[in-house]
């Protein structure tokens, strides 16, 4: 099995200015297909899903990743962008970074890729950040979710912040029941410093931290 590490392989060294994030060379590279077939169903997975705090060591297989992020907020149509989550009026506020044993990420859902921000392991440094929470340290991905409320409020005012909650909770159950579907498990977290998170991972300004979500292998 193969892990992150071993498959990123970058297609290509560009220069890239993304949603705030200044210009830099970043290493973008391709994830394979998700699968929209699988062995256990919604209901099983819903029957099945509890919070998970303590994690194997085994790393997570890019195959793994890749479905993880698409369940979260991989695109289903093309022409129209829309993501496996709802969000109001399609505009997409969230998004997702991966800390790993490998490297800090950022997921592109067009086109179904990673870009690579970091190559050292921050999972010590963001557990600090969530109160030092173990599960955070030890899962093989930490899922970080972030928000640009001004995407939906441009539009909806500040109605649109409730909006963009309800969103971020849709998102996190697909990756609960897609971590259950894989026989991983998962873990809400929400209680963490916002503004250690947006240090350790070198957020944009108009990017908020909302949620971590360790996944792994459960001991």
């Amino acid at each position: 099995m193969r892990s992150l590490s071993l498959f990123m392989t970058a297609i290509g060294v560009i220069f890239l200015s993304f949603q705030g994030r200044p210009l830099t060379e970043a290493k973008i590279s391709s994830l394979p297909q998700p699968s929209l077939k699988g062995d256990v169903s919604v209901e099983e997975a819903l029957a099945r899903r509890r919070s998970i705090r303590s994690f194997s060591e085994e790393k997570l297989t890019t195959e793994e990743i890749s479905q993880l992020l698409w369940a979260a907020q991989g695109i289903t149509q093309r022409g129209t962008g829309f993501r496996t989550a709802p969000s109001a009026g399609a505009l997409y506020p969230l998004e997702v970074y991966l800390v790993t044993e490998d490297g800090l990420f950022h997921y592109m859902s067009q086109g179904h890729r990673l870009e690579r921000l970091e190559d050292s392991d921050l999972r010590n440094e963001l557990a600090g950040a969530a109160l030092g929470q173990r599960a955070v340290r030890e899962a093989a991905v930490d899922f970080v979710v972030t928000a640009v409320y001004s995407r939906t409020t441009r539009k909806y005012g500040p109605r649109g912040e409730r909006y963009v909650h309800i969103e971020v909770g849709h998102l996190g159950q697909n990756i609960h029941l897609q971590a259950v579907a894989l026989g991983l498990g998962s873990l809400s977290v929400g209680a963490f410093s916002d503004e250690q998170v947006r240090r350790v991972l070198s957020l944009p300004k108009e990017e908020v931290p909302l949620y971590i979500i360790p996944v792994g292998h459960p001991k």
